[in-house]
């Protein structure tokens, strides 16, 4: 497989590794938007969000959760984005699955996502889409 994470996660590709257990790898991106901005990846290739297990979910959950504060506080940050970019139109650069967290410090100059509002009567259509589609 040529997979950029999967050769992290071999040692094929050296990284600053700050948390490893037995499912799951944190490490530095090495194009942070802040220092600090740390990836955490399932250690077993998941292309995406969708391919991964739910215990496999939880288990990354728990490793952002309890790294969360140690990047905060090496990065002299209070807050914090968790991201997650699914398929290339949503950004996703590389086919395995990871959470971005990046620290955030004031007049960072980074933007969230800009929304609109839904026109009349149009979150209710929307709305019965999706629990068609979930029934």
């Amino acid at each position: 497989m040529d997979c950029l994470f999967c050769k992290i996660i071999s040692g094929e590709i050296p990284a600053e590794r700050v948390y490893e257990d037995d499912l799951v790898l944190a490490f530095l991106d090495i194009v942070p938007i802040n220092p600090g901005h740390t990836l955490i990846v399932p250690k077993r290739h998941y292309d995406n969000f969708l391919e991964l297990p739910e215990d496999l979910m939880c288990a990354l959950a728990r490793v952002a959760k309890k790294i969360a504060p140690a990047v905060l506080a090496a990065a002299g940050a209070n807050d914090f984005n968790l991201g997650l970019n699914n398929g290339e139109l949503a950004g996703q650069a590389i086919n395995h699955f990871h959470w971005h967290l990046m620290p955030r410090l004031a007049g960072d100059g980074y933007e969230l996502w800009h929304g609109r509002s839904y026109a009349d009567g149009e979150a209710q259509i929307m709305a019965e889409k999706i629990r068609a589609v979930l029934i």
